[in-house]
């Protein structure tokens, strides 16, 4: 463990920062993600980056560090030519290198509790065609398990503090992948990525969120990955259906074209926002793609504002 407070302790008591999109960080220093491993590829490449990328995070006011693991997987890394073990060892890296950020930040003085959430993203994440925005693979409940177990094991088996279930865009993913932690020992958040009052595959909010409310490895559920104008509803939707904390970490409002591997459109993320998720239920608040260290940094100093 990262932190001498558990996640779950922390979030009983108030509001804990998340950090923002690890790509948008990746590329601002200079690096090139246009490849199917996305952020992955410099696990293998530039490990160092992905450290310097979570310590400027940590540096601008988050609590919480999401792995670089969120396209990472043994389907995806072995059309690499990457083997399995040689894979493994890459998502326990991943966790490594963000214990590391954790140590280096220590070391420059910052002692609040920090702690590190392994990604976990979805299966169309692995596909890289713009998938993990429509669900529906085509795959049954049973499938989708056994894609997901495996890493699962291996970044349990490297002690996050948290799994991130992340950008979930089906029911029937989310019901594969809460069967797929049951037993590995490592607290869990369910994140869905959803358009409005439903998920990106189309099922009401209610009926998917239902499905952690008696998980006992879910500390948190919410949503990620989607226009931050459809959090607060999700927000409200996902504390009174489970009771839990709730996590929210939006992107900058602009669209991603899948085609085109390119961001759209233009930001709608402002950090006052975050005080009326915090008022509806939120207590995981950060950002996600295109949404940097400044923006985080505005996000801790509001919800300091108003503890």
């Amino acid at each position: 463990m990262t932190s001498t407070i558990t996640l779950a302790e922390a979030l009983a008591a108030g509001t804990v920062v998340l950090d923002g999109g690890m790509s948008n960080q990746l590329e601002s220093a200079g690096h090139d993600l246009s490849d199917e491993l996305w952020s992955a590829r410099l696990l293998a490449e530039r490990p160092e980056a992905i450290t310097e990328a979570h310590l400027a995070y940590f540096e601008a006011g988050a609590d919480v560090a999401i792995t670089s693991s969120y396209q990472a997987t043994f389907e995806g890394f072995a059309k690499r030519g990457i083997g399995h073990e040689r894979a493994a060892e890459l998502l326990s890296l991943s966790v490594e290198l963000a214990r590391e950020a954790v140590r280096q930040a220590q070391g420059k003085g910052i002692t609040r509790p920090l702690w590190v959430a392994a990604s976990v993203g979805p299966y169309g994440a692995m596909l890289a065609d713009g998938s993990e925005y429509r669900g529906r693979y085509g795959l049954s409940v049973e499938e989708l398990e056994r894609f997901h177990r495996p890493r699962l094991e291996v970044l349990a088996g490297a002690r996050p503090d948290v799994l991130a279930l992340e950008t979930v865009p089906d029911a029937d993913e989310a019901e594969a992948l809460l069967r797929a932690v049951r037993g590995l020992g490592v607290p869990a958040w369910l994140s869905y990525s959803v358009a409005g009052d439903r998920t990106r595959a189309g099922q009401p909010l209610e009926e998917a969120f239902a499905l952690a409310a008696d998980a006992d490895e879910v500390i948190a559920v919410g949503v990620n990955c989607c226009a931050p104008e459809d959090v607060e509803g999700a927000v409200r939707i996902a504390a009174r259906v489970t009771g839990k904390p709730v996590v929210v970490y939006p992107n900058s409002g602009e669209a991603w074209n899948a085609e085109a591997r390119a961001w759209d459109g233009r930001s709608s993320f402002a950090a006052e926002q975050v005080r009326g998720w915090r008022e509806s239920g939120a207590r995981l608040i950060g950002g996600c793609c295109r949404v940097g260290p400044e923006a985080i940094g505005s996000i801790a100093r509001t919800l300091a504002e108003a503890r």
